[in-house]
């Protein structure tokens, strides 16, 4: 990876949107350059994909909840079981598997302390081979990223340069 890969994958983080023509007038390309770079970006799977960043406030998600998850077993089975049951949780926007003292941690949004208690006793509390779940509200967001960092040297090497 190289600085001008670097240069368009901070634009694309800052605006998804963006037409190669306008990435490739922002860091010196020209349209057709910047649009094969992307392509073999896309290829080599550093762009995952792209998505909107949907504002949780204004669709009524006031309240952040982090979820500590402790499970009766570390058993494949249990866990395989525990995260497929996870998936059809959509409050659930984030979950890690950990180490430590619990197994997961779940990151929930919701709109309220009752729509917490919904989700912690009809879902969460029911998802298999869960034992334990300590809930922790957030006060408030201190600082919340969505662009990765960028590494400086070649994380990957097997494409040529344009």
């Amino acid at each position: 990876m190289d600085r001008i890969d670097r240069a368009i994958l901070m634009a694309l983080q800052t605006d998804s949107t963006a037409t190669s023509a306008a990435l490739g007038e922002k860091i010196g390309l020209s349209p057709s350059a910047c649009h094969r770079r992307i392509k073999m970006l896309e290829a080599d799977g550093v762009i995952d994909r792209y998505v909107a960043q949907l504002s949780e406030t204004a669709l009524g998600q006031r309240s952040t909840v982090f979820v500590a998850v402790t499970l009766d077993n570390q058993r494949r089975e249990t866990l395989d079981g525990f995260e497929r049951g996870l998936q059809n949780c959509r409050e659930v926007l984030d979950g890690y598997l950990m180490s430590g003292e619990s197994d997961y941690l779940l990151r929930v949004v919701v709109a309220d302390g009752d729509s917490y208690e919904r989700i912690h006793k009809d879902i969460l509390s029911s998802l298999p081979g869960v034992r334990r779940l300590i809930s922790s509200f957030a006060i408030k967001p201190v600082i919340r990223r969505t662009a990765e960092p960028l590494p400086m040297k070649a994380a990957y090497t097997n494409r040529p340069m344009s």
